[in-house]
């Protein structure tokens, strides 16, 4: 069987492809949905996409699975904590690694 050739040319692992052929481009109608991909898309920035995806269950974990009620009442030492774990997650890429 001949493989169908992909329009993009950017998801090269499993979870790029999973993500691109089942939710790249599908229009969100949940407000959870919306604020995890708000919360993911500021966490991109400067990194690859492969790698948001790679943490997203992290993030998941972390934000309570994106639940506004939950994360609206977070105390500041719960903020503070994921201020750190947002800004680590940046961090932790070596110098010159592509993103």
């Amino acid at each position: 069987m001949k493989a169908v050739p992909r329009p993009c040319p950017w998801p090269k692992t499993p979870l790029d492809l999973a993500y691109h052929d089942n939710e790249w481009g599908v229009p969100l109608h949940d407000d959870r949905a919306w604020f995890e991909l708000l919360i993911l898309e500021g966490a991109q920035a400067g990194l690859s996409w492969s790698t948001i995806l790679n943490k997203r269950e992290n993030y998941r974990r972390a934000f309570d699975r994106f639940d506004v009620a939950k994360i609206s009442r977070y105390n500041e030492k719960k903020v503070a904590a994921l201020l750190r774990y947002v800004s680590e997650s940046a961090a932790w890429l070596p110098l010159g690694e592509s993103n």
